[in-house]
């Protein structure tokens, strides 16, 4: 009986969070209801309760952190000084002639937003308030105009300065360094954030090149789903300067927090204070930079990095807690015996992260279920790189998947009445194929995440 205690904490935590409980009381309380009824019986040694305060302490001055509020208060200002809706406009004046331009213009501001915010919900009911009318007054199809935006927002997964990325980096860090110290490797390497940063750079931009084909192949077969408006309101209210600076300003701010990071003149968490400064400026260039505005997103940032780190603190005392009733020897003796060896293991943990996905978010993945199975993935040889990209883009087409994706509520929320929660569903589907196909092209070719990487830090 007492081997099944490890599977149980986990269903008994998803039944909790099915109840609408707060992620990181959950965890932490169903790990503690477990370690007591544990040390009542005699199944759980409390010895391992005792690293709890040094775990914590360990999480306290963890300079990569840092970067968490900073990247999040990067992109909450730029959300507020309404840079989307500038990007949108010159983007719209770009191609909003060509057919299916509206859509590349949703695709390529998406793109932008995701490296300077990172945030997904942020983009996707930025993108939704924006440019939602928009595609619809000019007659697009709904399911197209639906998917595109959710889509396009859930490109802040991938595309660096990502803060999945971030958090993914610090705890595939500590998973490779005790892979290796269990293999007897007593002078580890190591594996950074901008490792990460610079693995997700190609794929990101693979990506984004598949969905602006998906839109030009679309547009070739079926015009009437995105029509192309002989004049657009944008076009003719922008001039190629009014373009340029629009879209230079938020590319400097990008060069300058990425550029920084992949060249080594930063840490992440120094470039995220770069961004944090560049988009203040930005904001009082667009006079947004009051004070009832940097108090507003102030408060959001303590909010966001609030939650983050109390759901770190709940996952550490689950995942101690977790380990004191062996679970992590029965994850991997599980994924030992899988056939395929670690390749059978790789597509198992996917497809679970993936089901996952549905009902927790990426944070609760990467502190939960990344420290458990990275070293057992990481043991058997798998790229830590390449491991990261992959569970990054796999959380991405998890949060599309309808009926549970994150990216869909996002939408739901802010879309009008005349879309239905079916136009959402169908509009995804493509992307979620587009997604999955740039899983196998990484799965069959992982030099899309791991040459980069090694061409700037040898």
């Amino acid at each position: 009986m007492a081997e099944w205690i490890p599977l149980l904490m986990f269903l008994v935590t998803g039944a909790v969070l099915m109840t609408g409980y707060p992620v990181a009381l959950s965890l932490g309380g169903t790990a503690l209801a477990f370690a007591v009824f544990g040390s009542m019986t005699g199944s759980f040694d409390d010895a391992f309760l005792s690293a709890l305060p040094s775990r914590l302490f360990g999480i306290m001055t963890n300079e990569t952190l840092i970067a968490v509020p900073l990247f999040v208060f990067m992109g909450v200002m730029l959300e507020r000084a309404k840079i989307a809706e500038q990007l949108l406009d010159a983007m719209s004046a770009l191609f909003g002639r060509l057919g299916g331009g509206l859509g590349i213009s949703v695709v390529l501001v998406g793109m932008l937003m995701a490296a300077s915010t990172g945030i997904v919900g942020a983009t996707v009911v930025t993108m939704g308030l924006l440019s939602l009318p928009t595609m619809l007054k000019h007659k697009y199809d709904p399911a197209i105009a639906c998917g595109t935006i959710c889509a396009s927002g859930t490109l802040g997964q991938i595309i660096p300065p990502s803060i999945v990325l971030v958090l993914l980096g610090d705890v595939l860090s500590s998973a490779y360094q005790q892979a290796q110290l269990d293999m007897g490797i007593f002078s580890p390497e190591t594996v950074s954030v901008g490792d990460l940063f610079a693995g997700a750079l190609i794929p990101g931009l693979v990506m984004v090149a598949l969905y602006v084909i998906y839109l030009l192949v679309t547009t070739w077969l079926q015009p009437h789903r995105m029509p192309s408006p002989e004049k657009t309101q944008q076009g003719a209210q922008f001039s190629w300067l009014k373009i340029v600076t629009a879209l230079a300003i938020p590319m400097l701010l990008i060069l300058a927090v990425l550029g920084s990071i992949l060249s080594g003149l930063a840490t992440p968490t120094e470039a995220a204070s770069v961004g944090a400064v560049g988009a203040i400026l930005l904001a009082a260039m667009r006079g947004e930079a009051g004070v009832q505005r940097m108090r507003e997103v102030t408060l959001s940032t303590m909010e966001v990095t609030s939650m983050v780190f109390m759901i770190l603190i709940g996952a550490s005392l689950f995942s101690l807690v977790f380990r004191g009733f062996g679970g992590d020897e029965m994850i991997a003796d599980l994924l030992s015996d899988l056939p395929g060896g670690a390749m059978g293991a790789m597509v198992a943990v996917m497809l679970t992260m993936f089901l996952l996905g549905f009902i927790l978010d990426f944070i609760e993945i990467t502190f939960v279920i990344v420290p458990i199975v990275g070293p057992i993935l990481l043991a058997m040889g798998i790229d830590p790189v390449w491991l990261g990209i992959m569970i990054a883009i796999n959380l991405q087409t998890s949060f599309l998947t309808p009926p549970f994706g994150f990216a869909l509520f996002y939408l739901r929320g802010v879309a009008p009445a005349s879309i239905s929660t079916s136009h959402i569903y169908r509009g995804v589907m493509p992307y979620i194929a587009i997604q999955l196909l740039m899983l196998v092209l990484l799965a069959y070719w992982p030099m899309l995440a791991t040459w980069l990487p090694g061409i700037i830090y040898g």
